[in-house]
């Protein structure tokens, strides 16, 4: 049975995106993201996943600084999406804005997709 108020919730957070929801929207957005099909603010259950995939089966969280104070509901939500046979990955905001090759290298690590090499300054020539 479809929770409509959560699923207009989620309508509603993919309006309002955060600055660091955003950015790494647009990496993981039209499978750019070694071709795996993300979706944002996706209804899984009682909860919202920030962004999550089926294929690998996997929930990426983006963290502010209010997740500090509620501990026990993301461990709650990240034990829900474990039994969803998803596998959970957590970024805090300041990652995500401050160093999102990095953010990328760890989501690929996780994934088990290997980054994507990054071009020297000459181009694919280099070697």
């Amino acid at each position: 049975m479809r929770d409509w108020r959560l699923l207009e919730l989620a309508k509603k957070m993919r309006r309002e995106q955060t600055e660091p929801e955003l950015r790494l929207w647009f990496q993981l957005r039209a499978e750019r993201f070694h071709g795996i099909k993300f979706r944002r603010q996706k209804v899984i259950g009682r909860y919202i996943a920030d962004f999550s995939a089926r294929d690998p089966m996997v929930v990426v969280e983006v963290d502010g600084d209010t997740h500090g104070f509620q501990e026990d509901y993301d461990r709650a939500r990240t034990v829900f999406f474990e039994e969803q046979g998803y596998r959970v990955i957590r970024f805090a905001n300041l990652d995500v804005m401050t160093n999102m090759e990095g953010v990328l290298e760890q989501l690929a690590l996780f994934v088990g997709r290997a980054p994507l090499p990054t071009l020297s300054p000459e181009g694919e020539r280099a070697i």
